[in-house]
């Protein structure tokens, strides 16, 4: 692993590195994502003794859409492989299975803060406050690489708000250099839209072109050829919400769990940190 995670390649689940912990060590409940409840620190019945899914390719249609969506951020191989050295939970004390199991939501949610202030380095518009990025993902990173009792005391809800405040300020710069002007539909275009609730929203064809769209709910919004072009989504819900022929080139703080939750076609335009999913549809 290397010294510094900048690398958005090295924030995404390696499941090769990995002693399947996104399978133990998370609870579901039994739902439209997941068609068995299992409680935390329990194997899923579907995990093999490689620690590889054994329904793997049939995940969907087996009930389990949950775990189609979920991305660790990479955090399963560090916890696995840096955090515990190696140290497979199944071999291990008790204890220490606990521990690692303790120590993997935490890392997660590090990781996911890394992602972000990856990509913020890379948005030219944020420039301005690109050294406080850098030390925010660099501190970000030290913490990451704590001993398994710092991590479980680590209180990551403050530095979250930490990051965020660089996140917000990096979305401010970005979204004042959206260009072209709304109308009609495009009144959205530049607002304030943050946990605002757009649950089956009919935004087809709209001009959200700079919007910040920061948690907002967007579960089955119908956003057939929307413009999100330049937009802050960061933590906006996705289920089921319609990107056909939506245009997201520019989008930033978009995660590939999103965007793996919506529905979506060959004629959705994505930003380069996303890859399209295989369970999408062609473009009709």
């Amino acid at each position: 692993m290397p010294e510094k995670t900048t690398d958005p390649a090295d924030l995404r689940g390696d499941c090769a590195q990995c002693f399947g912990l996104c399978c133990v060590a998370l609870p579901f409940a039994r739902s439209a994502d997941f068609a068995v409840n299992k409680p935390a620190g329990t194997p899923c019945s579907n995990l093999r003794d490689d620690h590889r899914c054994g329904i793997h390719a049939r995940l969907r249609q087996q009930g389990f859409t949950g775990c189609t969506v979920y991305d660790c951020f990479g955090a399963g191989q560090k916890v696995s492989q840096v955090t515990f050295g190696g140290r497979d939970w199944r071999g291990g004390p008790k204890e220490q299975a606990r521990r690692m199991f303790d120590v993997f939501p935490v890392v997660r949610q590090l990781h996911e803060l890394l992602w972000y202030l990856t990509e913020a380095l890379g948005l030219p518009a944020a420039a301005p406050v690109h050294p406080e990025l850098r030390k925010a993902l660099e501190h970000t990173e030290r913490l990451t690489r704590q001993g398994p009792e710092e991590l479980v005391a680590l209180d990551v809800a403050s530095h979250r708000q930490e990051v965020n405040v660089l996140l917000l300020r990096t979305s401010e710069l970005v979204r004042a250099g959206a260009t072209g002007q709304g109308k009609g539909k495009g009144k959205a275009k530049g607002k304030d839209r943050r946990g605002a609730d757009l649950i089956g929203a009919r935004l087809r064809g709209a001009d959200l072109r700079g919007a910040s769209l920061r948690g907002a709910y967007l579960i089955a919004a119908d956003l057939t050829g929307a413009d999100l072009r330049d937009a802050d989504l960061i933590g906006a819900d996705l289920r089921d919400a319609d990107l056909t022929d939506a245009d997201l080139t520019g989008a930033f703080f978009l995660t590939q769990p999103q965007v793996n939750a919506a529905r979506g076609g060959s004629g959705t335009r994505l930003p380069a940190s996303v890859t399209r999913p295989a369970h999408w549809t062609a473009a009709r």
